[in-house]
């Protein structure tokens, strides 16, 4: 929750990360000398990959740990057989768009006001990309 608190605006509740231990989710953290520097909550649906969360803290931004995180996730998701991963990210977030564009994941829609925001709602991109299996 620490890391949770420290990285979004309008962070998910602890309850939120309780109901995702459950069979069709995953859950992965990334460690760096015994600290958790970010985390991953992914769920499973039929043959598609949801991330629902992909997360790494403010002093570890921009080093290439979110990017070896999503690689991590989108490797276990063709383990798994999925088919596809999608996500939604905020419109206004480019750094987590760019990371995501040069990971492979194309923007397939929008969700209009899927975020809250200081100023009402946020519209959300949504991105996939298609897993080789």
């Amino acid at each position: 929750m620490k890391l949770e608190l420290q990285s979004y605006s309008h962070p998910w509740a602890e309850t939120v990360f309780l109901d995702c231990f459950k069979p069709n989710y995953r859950l992965w953290a990334l460690d760096q000398g015994g600290e958790l520097i970010g985390y991953a909550v992914v769920a499973y649906l039929f043959d598609e990959a949801h991330v629902l969360n992909l997360c790494t803290g403010p002093a570890h931004r921009r080093t290439g740990a979110a990017r070896l995180l999503l690689r991590h996730l989108v490797t276990a998701a063709a383990h798994d057989s999925m088919c596809r991963m999608i996500l939604e990210v905020r419109k206004s977030n480019h750094a987590a768009i760019n990371l995501y564009i040069h990971e492979g994941f194309e923007p397939v829609g929008a969700r209009p006001g899927y975020y809250p925001a200081a100023g009402g709602r946020e519209d959300a991109c949504v991105m996939a990309l298609p897993l080789l299996i």
